[in-house]
């Protein structure tokens, strides 16, 4: 799946903080792509932690730095529920930040809902999602180029929608897979593969609590994506796991 970058891991002391951080972060980091290439390209994720570092960038005074009618919004999964789900990650994001800030419409790209064009037809939502990325891609790419990707991770170390040892996580020719009977509800979901989160810039892994800290560990001991889909959480120029203290705690033991 090409070259990717070493894990940066890097420990902040509470989850409020992490999300500050991570929020400072992605701002300094859209307006630097703005800066070097006219506009920026950003994939979302849901959970707890990732909804909340959205929140705190609608907070930031910096959010102004940036110029969000320049900035692409993806999704690296989806819950394949109504349009109107409180499960739907783009309906939280929403909340949490697109419905405030001067995002373009044009340039908000979500993941087909359950009552959306193709009804309950997974298979075609997610085929229809790979090729609106395949469209927005450079040539001979199967996606655009994203400059950062955001994940979070389950306690047994799913990440997007890839749970261990699944079709999703060993799909190595597809960039977008829908599942089925995923372990956590809602069960049918619609999720980029590993080849397609390892092609962005960088890719940022945002994580918290203790219930995390024992698939942390093993990934960063080197267990594979099959047994921990979160391993896989790797960027082409940067692979950066920002944790809070709690999901560290087993960094340090031997």
């Amino acid at each position: 799946m090409g070259e990717t970058a070493p894990i940066e891991v890097i420990v902040h002391p509470s989850q409020t903080v992490l999300a500050e951080a991570t929020a400072a972060r992605l701002i300094t980091r859209v307006v630097d792509a703005q800066s070097a290439s006219g506009s920026a390209s950003v994939v979302l994720s849901g959970g707890g932690v990732g909804i909340a570092t959205l929140e705190a960038v609608a907070a930031s005074p910096a959010r102004d730095a940036v110029d969000w009618s320049r900035v692409d919004v993806y999704w690296g999964d989806e819950r394949f529920v109504p349009a109107d789900d409180d499960e739907r990650n783009e309906r939280q994001a929403r909340k949490a930040l697109l419905d405030h800030l001067p995002f373009g419409a044009d340039r908000i790209h979500a993941i087909a809902a359950s009552d959306g064009p193709y009804g309950d037809d997974i298979a075609a939502a997610a085929a229809a999602y790979a090729d609106l990325l395949a469209a927005r891609a450079p040539d001979g790419a199967a996606v655009p180029r994203f400059d950062v990707l955001l994940l979070g991770m389950g306690p047994e170390g799913h990440t997007a929608s890839m749970f261990p040892h699944t079709d999703a996580v060993r799909e190595e020719e597809r960039s977008v897979v829908h599942v089925l009977e995923c372990p956590k509800p809602p069960p049918q979901r619609i999720s980029l593969t590993r080849s397609a989160i390892n092609s962005a810039d960088e890719v940022w892994l945002v994580a918290a609590g203790e219930s995390k800290a024992a698939a942390i560990a093993r990934a960063v001991r080197g267990a594979g994506p099959v047994d921990v889909p979160a391993a896989s959480a790797v960027g082409r120029l940067r692979s950066l796991w920002l944790i809070d203290a709690a999901a560290a705690g087993d960094l340090t033991t031997a």
